[in-house]
């Protein structure tokens, strides 16, 4: 297989994962925990990150980003800090991705299983982390007056718990129960045979 068909089926591929990222977003937006909608898009950035490598993975949580700003799911932060918005909203998806990819190439040849777990394991963590340092960078003002107005005194308390902590436990719960399937989808994408995904777990 030449290079020109590789970056082709690549580019294919990273197309393909970009669309449906971006349709889980839209959808994923009524599907609410709490104040904030349930990431359902990390799943095929954990896959698109594995398949294609950590660059693609970091594109695709960028896709997420911009599909969180336009399908408004970030409109509460917007009018208190648009930058500070932007910024992290951008950058928790990026990284995300980012990392997920790092993770699954740096575990893959151990064990693909493996590899797989923790990759949907960090891409949430990542995205989740990346949020709360935004919010204590750009809104920590904002965040913990509205810890206090729910009686938490310590706005760490809040931040964890209040406000992001039940999305959290959703989101890495759908990601480590559906990380067999991601394993599967994995090998499909690179047509490798039932054999080799045994020998790779």
């Amino acid at each position: 297989m030449n290079d020109s068909h590789i970056k082709t089926k690549t580019l294919t591929g990273v197309a393909l994962f970009t669309a449906i990222v971006v349709v889980l977003q839209l959808l994923g937006s009524f599907i609410r925990f709490g104040p904030f909608s349930i990431s359902l898009v990390l799943i095929p950035i954990v896959v698109g990150a594995a398949m294609y490598g950590a660059t693609a993975g970091a594109w695709l949580g960028f896709v997420f980003g911009v599909a969180v700003l336009l399908s408004g799911d970030a409109a509460v932060f917007m009018p208190i800090n648009p930058i500070g918005t932007v910024v992290t909203v951008l950058a928790k998806g990026t990284l995300a991705g980012f990392c997920a990819g790092l993770v699954y190439r740096a575990l893959e040849k151990k064990s693909r299983y493996v590899a797989v777990v923790a990759a949907a394991i960090v891409c949430p963590v990542v995205n989740t982390g990346a949020f709360l340092l935004g919010c204590l960078f750009f809104f920590l003002e904002t965040v913990s007056g509205w810890g206090r107005s729910m009686g938490f005194e310590n706005v760490g308390t809040y931040m964890i718990v209040g406000l992001v902590g039940l999305n959290f436990l959703v989101e890495m719960t759908i990601n480590i129960i559906l990380s067999p399937v991601v394993l599967r989808l994995i090998r499909i994408g690179k047509h490798e045979s039932a054999e080799t995904e045994a020998d790779a777990v």
